[in-house]
């Protein structure tokens, strides 16, 4: 049996050959266009000595030049590493040598860590969308000149089609390795039900194409449906508002600080896009701003969960069953989840419906293990399941919450608080914009409940709406659960999916 995850670019290819499959500013390619470039990347590739099995790292932000180097490799029979455009050159460097990658194919705009990092991996640099200068090899330029290959070279599905690196909240990161059959399951799953992709919507691709959500979710589902991708470079509210209604979008697919900015802007910008769905993950969405949001532009919001040890997606609401706002709804077709007992290390041990645990997960999605780590792959996948390193609980109807991650749990006096639960509570306060709820160091509690807040323009962040935003806490939690201390800030450290960076919040907090 053979298969690629290439085929989700050459079969929309070959069915809608003339269909828009990514606009990007002026540039408009069409699938039989795309699917063209990708064929004359896998050549370049190979001419520079790229073989089938290896590892290819992209370094490229959202531009038309990713999909073309990410499935021109897959085309070619190579694994894809896609590396955050965030990232110092040690840390590209770790990434380069982690996953002992053949090359690197690094974008102008990242030339300056790109370079550092592939000299000091010994690792031969191609560059794309860059200035030409002496020394460097351009791939565009040599995929230009070639002849596109044949088609994609034949794998297993159990072949290594992706490696993508964790964030590494703890240690440095780990490359999950993703298979061919895993990541064309999950796309193929996700564009059915619960993305619910036909060839005539139009996504607004917002997120960060090296991140799993926007790069599985959004492009690779959005290509397997032969839809249009518009790609923006970075998001900014404001031009996402203009964007999505010159383009017409009807997806959308964001975290958690996408739409409350969205919201923010909306409050002087009269535009609306055609939306009919919209698609939030990465972190907790406070229920608040999925109401607010669909009051403003007309279209829910399905939360959902995944990680990138799942390929991604895990569970999520969708139009195939009611909606339950506060949770991620149920598991996609094909995937188990299962609540198991948390302090237990040495096995699995599911608990009953209703009851608190970490979050295990089974089927299709799951990795094959980290790269070059059996102790932490042993760790994370026992007895069947994958352990996700998250809290959450399923109720008697399927549907799973997602109560918080194990390390951000605040054990106060020894009682359990969940930050989620803290946070939805204070996000309907008129003056919070946005909340993160942490741990700090308490030297009675073991650990104090701190509300770090971003006020709504207007509000005055200080002793006394901090007195209010406690009481208000006091008044609706449990007398363990509401924070003692309430902090302001302009903005929140942010990862490169928009999730807040609550270790980084913690370690200012505690110092």
């Amino acid at each position: 049996m053979s298969m690629s995850l290439a085929a989700v670019l050459a079969e929309s290819a070959t069915r809608r050959p003339r269909h828009p499959a990514v606009v990007h500013g002026r540039t408009r390619l069409t699938y039989e266009t795309l699917w063209r470039h990708a064929r004359q990347y896998a050549t370049a590739l190979a001419g520079r000595g790229i073989r089938p099995g290896d590892r290819v790292a992209l370094l490229v932000g959202n531009e038309p030049a990713f999909p073309m180097a990410y499935f021109g490799a897959l085309a070619l029979g190579a694994a894809v590493v896609p590396v955050n455009t965030l990232l110092k050159a040690h840390e590209i460097e770790y990434v380069l040598r982690d996953a002992a990658c053949a090359a690197l194919v690094c974008s102008g705009p990242f030339l300056g860590p790109g370079r550092e990092a592939a000299a000091r991996a010994g690792v031969p640099l191609l560059t794309v969308s860059a200035p030409e200068e002496p020394g460097t090899v351009a791939l565009d330029a040599l995929a230009g000149q070639a002849e596109p290959a044949d088609s994609w070279v034949p794998r297993e599905p159990g072949d290594l089609a992706l490696v993508l690196y964790t964030s590494g909240t703890t240690g440095r990161p780990k490359g999950a390795m993703l298979t061919h059959l895993s990541v064309t399951l999950n796309v193929t799953v996700g564009m059915l039900s619960p993305f619910d992709f036909h060839e005539d919507d139009v996504l607004l691709g917002c997120l960060p194409l090296f991140h799993t959500f926007g790069q599985i979710c959004g492009m690779a589902t959005c290509f397997r449906a032969g839809a249009t991708m518009v790609l923006m470079d970075r998001f900014d509210a404001g031009r996402a508002l203009r964007t999505m209604t010159e383009h017409g979008c009807t997806v959308l697919m964001g975290v958690p600080t996408m739409y409350i900015e969205l919201l923010d802007a909306a409050a002087t910008d009269p535009r609306r896009p055609p939306l009919d769905r919209a698609f939030s993950g990465g972190s907790a969405l406070p229920v608040p701003v999925l109401e607010k949001f669909e009051e403003v532009f007309g279209c829910r919001i399905y939360e959902g969960y995944g990680l990138t040890e799942t390929s991604p997606v895990v569970a999520y609401n969708q139009r195939a069953w009611p909606c339950r706002p506060g949770t991620v709804g149920k598991p996609i077709w094909g995937v188990q989840v299962g609540i198991a007992r948390a302090e237990r290390e040495d096995g699995i041990e599911l608990l009953g419906r209703d009851e608190v645990g970490e979050i295990v997960v089974r089927g299709h999605n799951v990795m094959a293990g980290y790269l070059g780590r059996p102790e932490a792959t042993a760790e994370v996948l026992m007895d069947g399941w994958f352990r996700s390193g998250d809290l959450g609980v399923l109720d008697k109807d399927g549907y799973l919450s997602v109560v918080d991650r194990k390390k951000d749990m605040v054990l106060r006096g020894g009682y359990n608080v969940y930050p989620r639960e803290v946070e939805d509570v204070l996000m309907r306060h008129p003056a919070v914009a946005q909340v993160a709820v942490v741990g700090v160091p308490h030297s009675r509690y073991g650990e104090e409940v701190c509300a770090v807040v971003r006020p709504r323009p207007g509000s005055r962040p200080g002793p006394e709406l901090g007195a209010e935003l406690v009481a208000w806490s006091r008044e609706r939690l449990a007398a363990y659960k509401y924070p003692r201390r309430v902090e302001f800030v302009d903005d929140f450290p942010l990862g490169p999916s928009g999730k807040i960076l609550k270790r980084e919040l913690t370690a200012r907090l505690s110092g």
